[in-house]
């Protein structure tokens, strides 16, 4: 018997799935991020108005003011998706687990300045907090935003905040001890320099227009606070101690510079749709802008003293630089 192996080249039928090819053409092959994003979420053929919200569909645009023509031009410049997601979270996990153990077993949390130690712990500790409110919040937009170009990411950025409360509790738990952990809650609970923003974290849960959710969120709260934290802080604390907290922050500070290429790009596309929408874009901003510069002067002023107003000072101008890039009136 005879056997004859050769290479049969199959051309396919099509590139691609019928609601891809409706976008791109059907001769042209979609990415991964592509087919995983545009048009996923149901547009028609609703059974019936969510119970909790009878005056809008399940997916419905109108739950925010912005209007867009359509709602997938807000893609994520990173072409995240569930595999890409979980690759990208996998490679800073792993630079920050190897941190953690460097610190632990070279003895450097022991050997830690105790005045530094004590601005970390004070400082850092009652973050986890507002990390974990950015998490509900992450989770509000996911629910309630329009296109799985904008939804999805939110989600991402959501579950993310609740990795970077984790670490925020192990830096409480190497640099101190469970009882850090308590005083830190109850800072946050009852502290007055904690009070403005803790109100900040609470009034954002009962925005119910998600898109100025995310405005308030990622651009004003994460952008200000991050910069404050984990570049302000972060080198006032190695100047005077080394870099034992960076190491045990450069999670946060690797995602908050990759978090920034979607949250400007989103804002730049949405401020280009119309006049009105870059107005209001502009009013929101300029309005939690406002209210996170004052809730953290406190803050700030408790990590850095009297320096901590310009500190303050040049993340709020960081991120008023990146929002006027993108389009908006600062």
């Amino acid at each position: 018997m005879q056997i004859d192996l050769r290479t049969v080249s199959i051309t396919p039928l099509r590139q691609t799935y019928d609601h891809i090819a409706r976008r791109l053409g059907a001769d042209k092959p979609a990415s991964r991020y592509i087919e995983a994003t545009m048009d996923v979420q149901p547009q028609a053929n609703f059974h019936y108005r969510p119970t909790w919200d009878p005056e809008h569909e399940l997916f419905d645009a109108s739950r925010t003011r912005i209007v867009m023509q359509d709602w997938y031009a807000l893609k994520d410049p990173r072409q995240l998706y569930y595999g890409t997601y979980a690759q990208a979270r996998a490679r800073l996990q792993e630079v920050a687990e190897a941190d953690f153990e460097f610190v632990e077993s070279r003895g450097l949390a022991e050997r830690f300045d105790d005045t530094a130690r004590r601005t970390a712990l004070d400082f850092y500790v009652p973050l986890r907090h507002v990390a974990w409110g950015a998490n509900m919040n992450g989770a509000y937009q996911c629910a309630y935003g329009h296109g799985t170009a904008i939804t999805q990411p939110c989600l991402y950025a959501g579950m993310d905040q609740l990795g970077i409360a984790q670490y925020l509790t192990r830096l409480g738990l190497l640099l101190g001890n469970q009882g850090d952990l308590e005083a830190g809650k109850q800072a946050w609970l009852e502290a007055p320099a904690w009070q403005g923003l803790r109100r900040v974290v609470e009034d954002t849960w009962v925005l119910k227009d998600w898109f100025e959710l995310y405005v308030a969120q990622n651009v004003a709260l994460d952008g200000i606070l991050f910069g404050l934290a984990y570049r302000e802080v972060d080198a006032a604390l190695s100047e005077q101690a080394g870099p034992t907290v960076s190491m045990l922050t450069r999670f946060q500070a690797e995602w908050f510079q990759d978090a920034n290429k979607w949250v400007d790009a989103v804002i730049k596309t949405a401020a280009a749709e119309s006049a009105d929408t870059q107005a209001l874009l502009g009013q929101w901003y300029a309005h939690w802008r406002g209210r996170v510069q004052e809730a953290l002067a406190p803050v700030a002023r408790l990590a850095l003293g009297d320096a901590g107003d310009a500190a303050l000072a040049r993340a709020v101008a960081a991120v008023d630089a990146r929002m006027h890039k993108s389009g908006l009136a600062v």
